[in-house]
């Protein structure tokens, strides 16, 4: 880590093109092609050193190139994670380990199987933003504090090789007043400085930070958006709950406790003809308009309990009526109503028949989502339940088997048991379809079914949504910092007898120019001779 003494006595960082100080060229001092002045000429470290596997890391990341790279990747799979749903979209209750292959295809299944089906939650997307995030604030300190130093350090007085190899320079007799000159720079906002009636006339030096604004916006709204994969910072879960049931809210469980919901009852209302601003639309199209979906609950609050699988102590907190955008809210979380479905199979009568007298001898109840497994009807008469299939299919090989744990087709295998047949009978029974031996004496019949209205309810809690938004507005500053305004510099050097002028700026070039033309019409100074059209021709 050697430093570079300049003639001046300034003391510069080992890698350093400009001196911070006076401005003198440190490396190819008898050429006269423009001076780089990017970030100053001040030393990068990522151009300057690399030697040891630190340095090799950090310039890896510091390479703007790698950035962009990153960056077209995480676009690149934000875009595949399009092409099929996300896991948070598909319907619930459902395998998503099948569900994508059996909708999709092959396609499907490798879509699932490299994580694209839960994009934003997978461990190499999340290593992708930590990438982008390690670059940005590399690439910002690498280049942020050299320019920083150089900026702050810079004199008044520059070299003479300094001045000569600006894109702008003048040079003109004495004899103008520098007074009138100030008053001119001074009317157009630049800051002076003087140094032994030298000038350094300079205004909007704060929008070349405006990409580091930029970079410090970009890495909190990533905090942000990766601290949704931490416990009780996110939640976006769906709960499906019944009528009459009461369930844990899921997400909700934090050290205080857990909280629980009871839906009472579900409730849809249409528009009827009464409804006059709605009566010409229901005429044309003759189908019924829903005019709301409401769930009536009661939300309750278990503290922690010290016995595990303990019934929890529920204590009401409130009622409450969730309708469309009219989400129930409490301690940062929200419930809303999303989705609903009508007369669910919920518990399903079966009787027992002997097969030749039709006399009965019982009735069972079986519970839909929490089934027995042996239901007793006294006097020796008992029914067991072999197999349960809640969504009956057939698989490839025509063995039964369920789609999923829903009950939108259920059948079951039953083993019968009675004082005659004490060995048991085995009969299969379904929705319109029921199968028993041909020896069999007994059957299994439908009585009846009972249905519940399910409300869905999406649970969302999102703390890191202030992150996310602070980060977004630092971003757009930055843009409008850098964007809307130019660091302008001009130098103003008494040398033999002469004034020696050049002027600098980190863009908008044109801009520049037409300034100094008008510094020059009112102030007498010379306009300066924009020398890259000198080099060019």
């Amino acid at each position: 880590m050697k430093t570079i003494k300049c003639e001046c006595g300034h003391s510069n960082p080992f890698g350093t093109e400009i001196c911070e100080s006076c401005g003198k060229p440190l490396t190819n001092e008898n050429s006269r092609e423009l001076i780089n002045m990017r970030y100053e000429g001040s030393a990068v470290r990522s151009q300057t050193y690399n030697k040891t596997i630190v340095d090799k890391i950090w310039n890896f990341f510091s390479s703007v190139k790698v950035g962009i790279w990153i960056i077209i990747v995480i676009l690149i799979a934000a875009a595949i994670g399009t092409i099929f749903p996300q896991e948070m979209y598909i319907p619930p209750n459902v395998d998503p380990t099948t569900y994508y292959k059996e909708e999709y295809g092959t396609p499907g299944q490798i879509f699932y199987l490299l994580g694209f089906h839960n994009l934003y939650g997978s461990w190499w997307f999340l290593l992708l933003l930590a990438a982008l995030g390690i670059s940005l604030i590399i690439v910002s300190i690498d280049r942020g504090f050299p320019l920083y130093r150089a900026l702050k350090y810079q004199r008044v007085t520059r070299h003479e090789s300094f001045m000569k190899r600006q894109r702008l320079f003048a040079v003109s007799d004495t004899g103008i007043s520098m007074d009138r000159v100030k008053r001119v720079l001074a009317k157009k906002h630049y800051r002076i400085k003087e140094d032994n009636g030298n000038i350094l006339a300079e205004k909007n030096r704060f929008s070349r930070w405006g990409p580091y604004v930029n970079h410090a916006g970009l890495i909190i709204f990533l905090i942000g958006a990766m601290l949704r994969f931490f416990p009780g910072m996110y939640t976006d879960q769906t709960l499906w709950i019944r009528e009459g049931e009461t369930v844990a809210v899921p997400g909700t469980k934090t050290e205080d406790g857990q909280y629980y919901l009871k839906n009472h009852k579900f409730i849809m209302e249409l528009y009827g003809k009464k409804d006059k601003e709605y009566s010409a639309a229901l005429d044309k199209t003759g189908n019924p308009v829903p005019k709301n979906y409401q769930s009536n609950v009661t939300l309750y609050h278990a503290g922690p309990s010290d016995v595990v699988g303990a019934k929890p102590e529920l204590k009401k907190e409130r009622d409450a009526r969730i309708k469309v955008n009219e989400p129930l809210s409490f301690n940062d979380f929200s419930l809303y109503q999303v989705d609903f479905k009508l007369n669910e199979f919920h518990r399903m009568n079966l009787k027992l028949e002997n097969k030749k007298t039709g006399k009965s001898y019982g009735e069972i109840k079986v519970n839909l989502f929490n089934p027995k497994s042996t239901y007793d009807l006294g006097n020796g008469y008992k029914v067991e339940m072999v197999e349960y299939f809640p969504n009956f299919k057939l698989d490839e090989n025509d063995q039964p088997t369920t789609e999923n744990s829903v009950p939108d087709n259920p059948a079951f295998v039953f083993k019968m048991f009675t004082p005659e047949t004490t060995k048991g009978e085995t009969a299969f029974i379904g929705i319109r379809k029921n199968v028993e031996a041909a020896d069999n004496k007994y059957k299994m019949s439908f009585s009846g079914i009972e249905t519940k209205n399910v409300s869905a309810l999406t649970v969302k809690k999102d703390n890191t949504l202030p992150i996310i938004i602070i980060g977004g507005i630092i971003f757009m500053l930055g843009v409008v910092q850098g964007l809307y305004w130019n660091h302008r510099r001009i130098w103003i050097q008494q040398r033999n007898g002469q004034l020696w002028i050049a002027a600098h700026t980190n863009k908008n070039w044109f801009g520049l120019k037409r300034e100094m033309q008008n510094i020059s019409e009112e102030s007498g100074l010379v306009m300066p001779i924009d020398q890259s059209d000198e080099k060019s021709a």
